[in-house]
């Protein structure tokens, strides 16, 4: 980036051309530091012309295209030399949206782009783009106009962006780096990096998702700078009034996404680069991790431990001591002699086994899937066309180019004994790529980029993306109908569509289980939905009060997973004695019970773009100060949490946002819009339920689909206003919900002083598998005299706890309760 980014240069009319005597500095790159360096910024406007919804605007030299992708969405390019790259992403499978309705405009000082929502004004004499409104309210616009400078080592161009930054515009998403919600005041760099043991502010880390989001005065927008080069991000930390975003190479292509609503943002986020599939349904309850668990009567111990200890626990991991010689696709037969029948005899238990695969491939010739890639090319080159080499698990390794269709195809085969074994699900690690001693490849390693090709520094930050895409493609076709579970370390912007996320290789502090509260809400609020933490820290030993608060964290964080290094103490819920090991459990069994709602949660991604987690400044937009409100958050709408992240903490300071919230512990009823005082013993965390809200439970298990569901309990709280709620269901791991196959149950609830009705309407072809529903009605402040369904009166029983219980039919329309 510039150091007098501040200042406007001034241009020549011809080219836009200035030579700055000044050198450039370019975070984590001296190499860059050159004496005479040429910026290049846009001039006047000189002409434009128009192809369908595309607008193309010249200096003379450079072009700039203006694509309208949809009302609420604007992609922005730039073309130094007038010549467009193709038009490829992987994040954004289709970028027109098919709109029908834009118009454009001139008058002596602008251009204007028009859809229904948005306006594009393109400033005539100096080429600046920025973004309104209809009413005419700007949202974005460009501090200096956007320019590029000529790479002298690999040719290209560095290319830059800078935005004006509002006075007391707040920014959020980025992924999930690892500082405070709002990144005002800081600069980022996007380069998947193995960090082990990352710390607090460290940069940066294993994803690069470089999709932000503005929020000022309540207004907010997004933008989505599609560059898989190296990128940067200064979000007014070199000038107080700009924010900036550059690449060192590629093209500069960003899309404005208009809100005004955070909420808006993610969700039109979303139709440009995908939700997360409708994961199974046994994703989502508690996984057990460690590097590693072996020989095989480990792993059947840890299994015994959880079903005689009556701890959920769904999925065990077998990390990578499971393989032959860490080979890729290939079982340690001392380890485990028979892993068919091993697997087997889990599933009958209830577990699913989930394994590690790595992309480094040991070079030896007595290796299948070595000598396989080898006579097939597939493994990448380096610019002399020697093959790309260096030591990771295996010891000497060769890597797949998984930007290559071929390559992934193949990839995707070779799962096919890990399946026909049983394996249910594949976690793809050290796929930054890491390398050992060298951190990572060269940058002339090169890549087939689906046949857009280029070098390692076009292809370093989506080599995990297609790798895990890979991964996805293959297991789906190998499980024919059923949904699999995939986990990736390493990511770009779009693989939510592929697999689920975890932080990386944290630590066992307090301080990293405040990290992962941030980190998982970024990352919900960047696309990437189903994200979890190492649950008690990957390396160090957390003592029983950090673990049993990571378990309860853990509870609402949409991937809930254990896991930790093998050179640390072992840590199962039932490890640091009986005291916390019943905690532990309470907890894991109340995940379970709030199943049926966070499926219906993540339905909600699925289908209509909603992130999971959401944090308190997207809820409430004009919050003053809410940057220091950052460690609760919205687990979908109706459950807001506050995790305990500090040692021996008794109580806690909680904002609820505007509205009526009930304690989910003892039912009493909070006033929003303020903070209130909770007590925070070690048996509870704060949590609290949306007035209105129908909350769904399950029976406790033991793992999903253990107990069949006679009566589904429904917890209602009462509201004196009007609320919905949403629950979904389907077959719980099949594809069969692309087809209807489901059921989506839309609850409207309406309550006076004296009164509470409910309604129920049904969309989709599913059958549930129960005929009833167990209605419990929380906190009426009335006594009920009379209960009607569907105009029929039905009995109503209450509880000690004040708590009205009612049975009623599945396909109810009405309910009707009466003081």
């Amino acid at each position: 980036m510039a150091k007098d980014l501040t200042k406007q240069p001034e241009t020549d009319t011809d080219n836009g051309t200035q030579v700055l005597e000044e050198g450039i500095h370019h975070v984590n790159n001296p190499v860059l530091d050159l004496p005479e360096i040429v910026k290049n910024y846009l001039g006047p406007v000189a002409g434009y012309h128009q192809e369908n919804n595309n607008y193309y605007f010249n200096d003379g030299s450079a072009s700039v295209e203006i694509k309208v992708v949809s009302d609420e969405i604007i992609r922005v390019r730039l073309a130094p030399r007038g010549q467009f790259l193709e038009d490829f992403s992987y994040a954004v499978p289709q970028s027109d949206q098919h709109v029908a309705v834009y118009n454009f405009e001139e008058d002596q000082q602008a251009y204007r782009v028009k859809t229904n929502t948005v306006t594009c004004v393109i400033n005539k004499a100096d080429f600046l783009v920025s973004f309104a409104d209809r009413e005419g309210n700007e949202y974005n616009r460009d501090f200096a106009p956007m320019h590029w400078e000529e790479n002298p080592d690999f040719g290209g161009y560095y290319v830059y962006c800078t935005k004006l930054a509002l006075a007391n515009e707040a920014f959020y998403g980025l992924g999930d780096k690892p500082t405070h919600l709002n990144l005002r005041g800081k600069r980022f760099v996007n380069w998947n990096s193995d960090t082990y043991s990352f710390q607090f502010h460290q940069d940066p880390l294993y994803r690069s998702i470089p999709f932000y989001i503005g929020l000022h005065e309540g207004d907010a927008y997004g933008i989505f700078f599609d560059n898989t080069f190296k990128t940067y991000f200064d979000f007014a930390a070199e000038a107080h009034d700009q924010t900036s975003f550059w690449s060192e190479g590629g093209e500069l292509q960003y899309y404005y996404i208009h809100g005004p609503h955070m909420m808006d943002v993610v969700k039109r986020y979303h139709t440009l680069t995908g939700t997360h599939y409708l994961p199974p349904l046994w994703a989502l309850g508690f996984h057990q991790c460690r590097w590693s668990y072996y020989p095989e009567s480990k792993v059947k111990d840890l299994a015994r431990n959880f079903r005689e200890r009556k701890i959920p626990c769904d999925a065990i991991y077998l990390d990578i001591d499971y393989m032959d010689g860490y080979r890729c696709f290939t079982w340690n037969k001392r380890y485990f002699p028979d892993p068919k029948k091993m697997i087997k005899e889990l599933a009958d238990d209830g577990f699913r086994t989930v394994v590690i695969i790595d992309p480094g491939i040991k070079v030896d010739e007595n290796y299948w899937v070595f000598r396989e890639g080898k006579k097939n090319r597939y493994f990448c080159r380096r610019g002399d066309d020697y093959f790309m080499e260096g030591y990771v698990w295996p010891g000497r390794c060769q890597f797949p180019d998984f930007t290559n269709v071929e390559v992934r195809e193949w990839w995707g085969g070779l799962f096919k004994g890990l399946v026909e074994a049983g394996v249910a699900g594949v976690w793809n690690d050290m796929n930054e790529p890491a390398v050992f001693g060298r951190g990572t490849f060269p940058n002339d390693v090169r890549h087939n980029f689906d046949g857009y090709r280029g070098s390692h520094r076009k292809a370093h930050n989506v080599y995990g993306m297609q790798m895990v895409r890979a991964t996805y493609d293959g297991l789906k076709k190998l499980f024919q109908n059923k949904r699999p579970f995939t986990i990736t370390r390493a990511a770009y912007a779009g693989t939510q569509r592929y697999a689920s996320v975890w932080t990386g290789d944290n630590v066992a502090t307090w301080e990293h289980l405040r990290l992962g509260a941030l980190q998982l809400q970024r990352l919900s609020t960047s696309g990437m939905p189903f994200c979890g933490t190492d649950i008690g820290g990957f390396s160090g030993e957390p003592d029983a009060e950090l673990f049993t608060r990571w378990i309860q964290f853990g509870v609402f964080s949409p991937f809930m997973r254990a896991h930790s290094a093998g050179d640390t103490a072992e840590r199962e819920p039932w490890s640091f004695g009986e005291e916390y090991e019943a905690l532990n459990r309470k907890f894991i069994e109340l995940r379970y019970k709030l199943l049926p709602y966070i499926y219906s949660v993540f339905w909600e991604h699925t289908r209509y773009g909603f992130p999971i987690l959401r944090p308190i400044a997207m809820i409430e937009q004009r919050l003053d100060g809410n940057i220091q409100r950052e460690e609760e958050f919205c687990f979908g709408d109706k459950i807001l949490v506050s995790p305990v992240l500090h040692p021996g903490q008794q109580n806690k300071m909680v904002y609820l946002p505007v509205g009526e919230w009930y304690d989910y512990w003892n039912d009493s009823l909070l006033e929003g819009g303020q903070e209130h005082d909770v007590d925070t013993p070690i048996d509870k965390m704060p949590i609290f339920i949306k007035a209105g809200t129908v909350l769904p439970e399950y029976p406790v298990m033991q793992y999903v689909s253990e107990k069949k569901i006679d009566s589904l309990k429904l917890v209602i709280y009462h509201t004196v206003r009007e609320a919905n709620s949403y629950l979904y269901e389907d077959h719980g791991d099949t594809f069969a919900y692309e087809q209807q196959i489901y059921l989506e149950k839309k609850f409207v609830v309406k309550g006076t002083s004296d009164s509470l009705s409910i309604n129920q309407y049904v969309d989709g072809l599913y059958s549930e598998k129960y005929d009833t529903y167990d209605l419990q009605l929380v906190a009426l402040p009335f006594k009920v005299r009379q209960v009607r369904v569907d105009d029929t009166a039905v009995l109503v029983e209450s509880d000690a706890t004040g708590r009205y219980t009612v049975k009623v039919s599945k396909d109810f329309r009405s309910i009707q309760i009466t003081g």
